[in-house]
């Protein structure tokens, strides 16, 4: 077996030939989709975090608003809200699960 890394570096020993799956046994196609799905989701939301802690630190957010397409920045404000409350909706569930 070798290393399997993830989006955050971090190898972990997986043997390709068995992967893991909540019932042990092998992944339907619509689970294979749903586990890429998420992996390009995650790779994505760590894309816009960087993104936007760069653009904190290099500059300020008077000259962020004043350079900004401000109908598009009002539009991508509301997807990120809707993401937000998605993510707080899924964290709730786990810590319902977990009491």
């Amino acid at each position: 077996m070798k290393p399997v890394y993830n989006f955050r570096g971090k190898p972990k020993m997986m043997n390709p030939k068995n992967p893991p799956s909540p019932e042990g046994r092998s992944l339907d196609i619509e689970e294979v989709r749903l586990v890429s799905d998420l992996r390009i989701m995650h790779s994505k939301v760590q894309d816009l975090y960087t993104v936007v802690h760069h653009l904190k630190q290099r500059f300020s957010e008077e000259e962020i608003e004043r350079y900004a397409d401000q109908e598009m920045l009002t539009d991508e404000i509301k997807q990120v809200d809707e993401i937000y409350l998605w993510f707080v909706k899924l964290k709730e569930r786990q810590r319902q699960k977990r009491a």
